[in-house]
């Protein structure tokens, strides 16, 4: 007869000592300690995403918003390339635009995608949104991800479809109907651009961008091979609440995060 072995679930304290995995809204941490972590993260996004191909041109942009000024947002400045972006290169802009902190440039359609995010979200930590290749591909299709695996269940119910191309985003009214069609969603498709995520932490958001990309390339290789078996909707209600929640994303993030950071330690600079 076979021995079942039993797993203890980890202490409390063995969570922390892992990646500080619950540090989203600790106790305790201070203002300037809790910008660090947020920029530190968001510059490991960059090095993470270029390493998966998200980089086009001048294409591309993560925010993070300020926790001492929350109408601020910390974001990549233009014409940085993702693989060499560090904590230092990382620039603070208003809700009018305006830089005021760091002396480079901002990418104008960042600033009209996510100062409306940021505004009309006040629940969001952060957002992003590339040109990666699958996201772009699906979002051709004019259609939402459907439940054809249990990572693909983390969307379900929880992405809207943005149909309005209109050419590249530099006006905040497109913007704000871009907030307004992802609504208390964590994910929107913009027709005929690519994808979007946000969420609570920069850890969440970045990993739901990478698994929601996964997520397209592997419907689209499915598609191709045939014709996918459809989760049933209250397998798929329940999978999302078990794969598709902020805390599940941010704790997925940390792996990578440990990774990327020993291997280029010096996006921290």
């Amino acid at each position: 007869m076979n021995q079942i072995t039993r797993i203890e679930a980890p202490t409390e304290a063995g969570i922390q000592d892992f990646g500080d995995l619950l540090r989203n809204g600790e106790p305790g941490r201070t203002v300037e300690e809790e910008r660090l972590h947020r920029k530190q993260r968001l510059a490991a996004t960059f090095r993470l995403f270029a390493r998966a191909g998200f980089d086009q041109g001048l294409a591309g942009h993560v925010t993070a918003r300020d926790p001492e000024f929350p109408d601020e947002f910390w974001v990549n400045p233009l014409g940085r390339h993702f693989s060499q972006i560090r904590v230092s290169d990382l620039i603070r802009v208003n809700h009018h635009g305006e830089v005021v902190f760091g002396g480079q440039p901002v990418n104008r359609a960042a600033f009209a995608i996510h100062a409306a995010l940021h505004r009309a979200r006040p629940d969001v930590v952060a957002a992003a949104h590339t040109h990666s290749t699958y996201g772009k591909a699906w979002a051709s299709l004019n259609r939402l991800l459907d439940p054809i695996s249990q990572d693909s269940c983390a969307f379900y119910e929880d992405h809207a479809l943005f149909d309005d191309f209109t050419g590249v985003v530099l006006d905040t009214s497109e913007g704000d109907r871009i907030a307004e069609a992802i609504g208390e969603r964590k994910a929107v498709i913009l027709l005929n651009h690519g994808i979007l995520t946000v969420g609570h932490s920069v850890e969440s958001t970045a990993w739901y961008y990478l698994s929601m990309d996964n997520a397209a390339r592997a419907q689209l290789l499915a598609e191709a091979a045939g014709t996918p078996r459809i989760i049933p909707h209250e397998v798929a209600r329940l999978t999302h609440s078990q794969v598709g929640s902020q805390k599940g994303g941010l704790l997925s993030f940390q792996p990578l995060y440990a990774s990327i950071t020993a291997l280029e330690p010096d996006l921290l600079d």
